[in-house]
C-alpha cells in the first residue's frame, strides 16, 4: 500500500509540474522556486512525465483548412512539400504576392550557402523576387534557366536573377541569348557557345530551381509575352494536345514536351533536365494555371508547389477526377 502512495506521489508531483509547464508556461526555473524544487529535478519530472505518456500535444493552426489541402496536394501529387496561402478574392494581383511571400520565405528556409539556385522568368518568380527579406546574407550563386526576352521586367530572366541574388547577398550569372533562336541551327549554337554552355552546366547543377508555370489560354498569358510571333492561335495549340509551359516550353497534359516547332528552337534546358535537381519549386496563382500544374505533376517535374487556395482545391478536384475516369 505504501508503494502505491509513494506513486500516486510522484504522479501527483509530474503532473502538477506538467500543468505549470505546457498549460501555463511557466519556465522550469520558476517551476523549481514556486514548488521549492531544483531546476533539475523539474527537468526530471518532465522527461519522466514524457517518458509516462502523460504529455499528448496537440498543434493546430488557426488556417488548418490551408494546412490540410497542403498534405493533400503532398499526398494526392507525390511532393515533398506543398504550401498554399489565401486567396484573396477579386483581386489577382495581391494573389498573387501571398504566393510570391510564400514562396520567398519556403526559399528563404530551403537554401543552404554554397547552393546554386536556378531560376525562371514569368510573373511569379517576379512575386517570389521582390518579397524576399533574408535576416543575413547568403554565399549563392543565382543562374537563368532560359534564354531572355526584354522589354518586361518578368519576362527578362537575367534580371530576376541579379535581383534574386542581390536580395540574398549572392551573385548572379546570365545568358547573353535570346530565348527563341531563328532556327534548331542557331539555337544549338548558342547553346554550345563557352559562356551559355557554362551558366546552363551550372543549372542542371543546381540545388534549388525557383519555376513558373504557364498558361496558354488566359489573355495575360506569360507565354505570349516571350513569343517571338504576334499572335501565335490558341486554337491551334490546343488542337495539337497543348496544356501548358514549363521552362519556356509548351507541354501536353502528361507533362511531356508538345511536338511544337518553336520548342526546338528555345535557348533553354528542357524540362526533363530539371528532374535531376533536389528541390524544384514551382510557383503559381490563379484558375488559368490548374490544367497546366495537373500536366506538371503529371511529369513529376516539381519536388514543392506553392500557390493560392482556390487554385490548390481546383488541382486537387482535378487529380480526383482524373483518378476516378480511370
Amino acid at each position: 500500500m505504501a508503494a502505491k502512495k509513494e506513486d500516486f506521489e510522484m504522479i501527483r508531483q509530474i503532473h502538477t509540474v506538467l500543468v505549470l509547464h505546457f498549460i501555463e508556461g511557466m519556465k522550469q526555473s520558476d517551476i523549481a522556486q514556486k514548488l521549492n524544487l531544483s531546476t533539475s529535478k523539474v527537468n526530471r519530472l518532465i522527461t519522466q512525465g514524457r517518458s509516462l505518456g502523460m504529455v499528448k500535444i496537440a498543434i493546430e493552426s488557426p488556417y488548418q483548412g490551408l494546412v490540410d489541402l497542403e498534405q493533400g496536394l503532398i499526398d494526392a501529387a507525390h511532393l515533398q512539400n506543398a504550401i498554399v496561402a489565401p486567396t484573396v478574392s477579386g483581386n489577382p494581383d495581391t494573389t498573387l504576392q501571398q504566393v510570391g511571400r510564400a514562396a520567398a520565405n519556403h526559399l528563404l528556409e530551403t537554401i543552404r550557402d554554397g547552393d546554386v539556385i536556378a531560376v525562371t522568368g514569368g510573373k511569379a518568380v517576379s512575386a517570389v523576387a521582390e518579397n524576399l527579406q533574408p535576416e543575413r546574407k547568403f554565399k549563392v550563386t543565382v543562374v537563368p534557366l532560359t534564354g531572355g526576352v526584354q522589354g518586361k521586367y518578368y519576362t527578362d530572366v537575367n534580371h530576376l536573377a541579379t535581383r534574386i541574388a542581390e536580395r540574398l547577398g549572392g551573385m548572379a550569372m546570365q545568358v547573353h541569348a535570346p530565348l527563341f533562336a531563328d532556327s534548331r541551327e542557331q539555337r544549338d549554337m548558342l547553346m554550345g557557345m563557352g559562356s551559355i554552355r557554362e551558366v546552363f552546366d551550372l543549372a542542371r547543377r543546381a540545388a534549388v530551381a525557383v519555376v513558373g508555370i504557364g498558361s496558354i489560354l488566359a489573355p495575360g498569358s506569360s507565354y505570349f509575352d516571350l513569343h517571338p510571333m504576334p499572335n501565335p492561335g490558341r486554337k491551334q495549340l490546343v488542337k495539337s494536345g497543348v496544356i501548358g509551359e514549363f521552362l519556356a516550353h509548351l507541354i501536353r497534359r502528361d507533362g511531356t514536351l508538345a511536338d511544337y516547332p518553336l520548342n526546338s528552337r528555345l535557348v533553354a534546358l528542357e524540362p526533363a533536365e530539371l528532374k535531376a535537381c533536389p528541390r524544384t519549386i514551382g510557383v503559381a496563382a490563379g484558375p488559368e494555371k490548374v490544367e497546366p500544374i495537373q500536366a506538371v505533376l503529371n511529369g513529376r517535374l516539381l519536388k514543392s508547389l506553392i500557390v493560392d487556395e482556390e487554385t490548390a482545391n481546383k488541382v486537387l478536384e482535378t487529380i480526383g477526377d482524373s483518378r476516378n475516369v480511370a
